[in-house]
């Protein structure tokens, strides 16, 4: 006779903690009316266990011990949400060495030191749940490995990250300057007291390191993403990109070239008329173009307690369905590095990858300034879409703008360190790579 209860036990009973919890004690009822078994909350596990959660938890339910909820033999799947590297990664690996599925929202270990996690999970036959890593309540890790699972991924571009595309968002609606907008992210609580690992892109690149393992079947390869956060866009910048038609956004960008795989986080100018520029505030979006499917969008909540709930508990009923039919483990998609479906492929370069460009130069309004730096773009093969120049200055500098074809990522770093070493240019160029057709 076939199992008909799952048990779990989770550790962590933090924001995204006591979300799972609450879905799972008030929604229980329909989970199983939907799955035709029963989901059942043992145990939770926390640090703190006196701090009001706002939601009423059975008796016996919450210990401070979380060997307790590892070495329970009832426990058939453990939930993983206290964050970090360890004893997150501790738990998970002795989780699993008891045979007991693992579900986690913890982008940060499964970028960084998930191939030793998946690797132990094919080891021992048990499933790791990573939904909630990517995107909150945007289903886009069942999307890749599951529905687009026939398609040869061309191009996967995430606003994944709604702390940086908030920040972006006021900055172009309310023309106010990014330690502002910042500061105001911060006092709503999008934002942490330290934001380097949103406006940094290192949150970004995480999600995209999982993104990118299960959409072209490599390892996880979080060293080989290119990262650059938001932190030197200004206001003008914003300004600028509207004139040319453009929305910058913070990116994450996944791309099947030739056999080599683009991965890079950074901030880009995406046409207005393109779907994703249009997604503003905290909220998330990721663009994947198929083959087979052509171009889709999905959108959503991309953090909070019950959004990224709502993904946890959907892995926890994906793996639930095996258990209670006594199927083997799925396998999760992610390739650790030792399996014969691995698929070993080359990461391209960022100083390889091609892609139209955005410079801002500060130079000096005198005559013969631009046609010097058109020259030096132009023996580096970077050909010149538009220009714009505004305002005269007699003794300081001005904003020249210039928008780009395609060019080679190594070209424009030569021609800017050329160019910023002219006399008549007065800060560093910033440039910002630009997506869309030309």
């Amino acid at each position: 006779m076939s199992k008909r209860e799952v048990s779990v036990g989770i550790i962590g009973f933090g924001t995204v903690g006591s979300g799972t919890a609450r879905i799972l004690l008030e929604n229980s009822s329909i989970i199983k009316s939907r799955t035709g078994f029963d989901v059942k909350l043992k145990r939770i596990a926390d640090k703190d266990i006196t701090t009001d959660r706002g939601l009423k938890v059975p008796a016996g339910m919450l210990t401070t011990d979380a060997s307790v909820v590892l070495n329970d033999p009832e426990i058939d799947i453990v939930v993983e949400l206290i964050g970090g590297i360890h004893p997150a990664k501790d738990f998970m690996l002795q989780a699993i060495k008891n045979r007991k599925h693992v579900v986690t929202a913890n982008k940060a270990l499964l970028a960084t030191e998930g191939n030793d996690i998946f690797a132990a999970a094919l080891e021992n036959g048990v499933e790791v749940g990573l939904e909630a890593s990517v995107a909150g309540g945007i289903p886009i890790i069942k999307v890749i490995r599951e529905g687009l699972v026939a398609n040869n991924l061309v191009a996967i571009y995430g606003i994944i990250n709604g702390t940086s595309n908030y920040i972006l968002t006021k900055m172009t609606d309310e023309k106010v300057d990014f330690s502002s907008a910042l500061k105001e992210a911060q006092r709503l609580g999008y934002a942490e007291a330290d934001p380097t690992f949103d406006i940094e892109g290192i949150d970004t690149a995480h999600k995209l390191t999982i993104i990118s393992s299960l959409a072209y079947g490599i390892p996880l390869s979080y060293n080989e993403v290119y990262k650059e956060g938001i932190t030197k866009i200004t206001a003008s910048d914003i300004d600028f990109a509207a004139e040319l038609g453009y929305k910058i956004k913070l990116l994450a960008i996944a791309k099947s070239d030739n056999g080599e795989i683009e991965m890079r986080v950074h901030p880009t100018m995406v046409p207005n008329e393109y779907l994703i520029s249009k997604i503003d505030g905290v909220f998330n979006a990721v663009y994947v173009e198929g083959d087979a499917v052509g171009s889709t969008l999905y959108y959503g909540r991309g953090a909070g307690d019950m959004p990224t709930g709502s993904a946890v508990v959907s892995d926890i009923i994906d793996i639930g369905k095996n258990i209670v039919s006594g199927g083997s483990a799925r396998l999760s998609g992610i390739c650790s590095g030792g399996e014969k479906s691995c698929v070993i492929k080359q990461i391209k370069k960022m100083e390889d990858i091609d892609s139209m460009y955005y410079f801002r130069f500060s130079a000096l309004d005198q005559p013969g300034v631009l046609s010097k730096i058109s020259g030096i773009l132009g023996n580096y093969n970077i050909s010149i879409a538009s220009v714009i120049q505004k305002g005269r200055s007699v003794v300081g500098s001005v904003p020249l703008v210039v928008l780009t074809h395609m060019a080679r990522e190594r070209d424009v770093m030569r021609a800017v360190a050329e160019i910023d070493a002219m006399p008549a240019v007065s800060e560093k160029t910033l440039y910002i790579r630009v997506e869309g057709k030309e």
